[in-house]
């Protein structure tokens, strides 16, 4: 996208500099005529920025706005539009809509998973991911510890993809007490995450010291799981603020850690 209207919006989404990237994007979708395609992917910035400063159902609105555009100007099945679902459906998760979440992802996965080309490849990866986290919410740990291990054994790259599927199958494995695998699994995914550059990953601060801190509190090393579930709040606040769902998500953590929560 460099040169485009939308070039400035997306560098600043990439070096997690939210809250400027939302309303660089906003101001550009403004500069432009409602149907042009610039436009719209402008507002598709823009939802990301917003999902990511925590602020989810108003992402869903701009989802919501933007996504008859992507199917007009892309068509349905194109991998942007395709994507832009995918994304939207990852934001109801986070509004704890767990079955939209994992419907939504189930149809994405499927229509991506019939076409070819690296797009394709990444948008059934991230689409089963969102099914993952879903159905991990849902308690169906088995279920997504299998959707995980068929996702990995099909998607071999090590990219980002790869890493948010591993951090999936770590939370499968802890949901069903598998402690120790799971932090085998989330030791692998930290490896992944520094070995990537720091770009791709930004959404993902966090995500691999929550799921070891988890594991970890499994095995009743409660100082070590401490220390990761600090360390990932202490990321996530920094990088996405106090609404956003890993942020809460890891607080829960450590305030279950503390004896404050069951």
């Amino acid at each position: 996208m460099s040169g485009t209207p939308v070039a400035r919006a997306k560098s600043l989404y990439e070096e997690g500099r939210y809250a400027e990237a939302e309303a660089e994007a906003r101001a550009a979708a403004r500069s432009r005529p409602r149907d042009d395609e610039y436009a719209a992917v402008a507002l598709f910035i823009a939802a990301i920025a917003t999902g990511a400063q925590g602020r989810h159902a108003e992402a869903v609105v701009t989802y919501d706005e933007v996504l008859p555009a992507f199917s007009r100007i892309f068509g349905a099945n194109h991998w942007q539009t395709l994507k832009l679902r995918s994304d939207r459906a990852q934001e109801l998760a986070s509004l704890g809509q767990y079955a939209e979440c994992e419907a939504e992802c189930a149809a994405v996965a499927e229509a991506a998973s019939r076409r070819i080309g690296p797009d394709m490849s990444l948008v059934t990866a991230a689409a089963r991911n969102g099914l993952i986290f879903a159905l991990n919410a849902q308690g169906r740990h088995q279920e997504a510890e299998a959707l995980a291990r068929k996702a990995l054994a099909v998607h071999r790259e090590l990219d980002r993809a790869s890493l948010v599927l591993r951090l999936g199958l770590a939370r499968s494995l802890n949901g069903q007490a598998r402690h120790e695998d799971a932090l085998a699994e989330a030791q692998g995914a930290d490896e992944l995450y520094r070995a990537l550059p720091e770009r791709q990953c930004r959404p993902d601060k966090g995500a691999v010291e929550l799921v070891s801190a988890t594991a970890l509190l499994g095995l009743h090393r409660t100082p070590e799981a401490r220390r990761q579930a600090a360390a990932a709040h202490n990321a996530c606040l920094a990088s996405f603020g106090p609404d956003h769902r890993r942020t809460l998500e890891t607080q829960t953590l450590l305030d279950r850690i503390d004896g404050t929560r069951p």
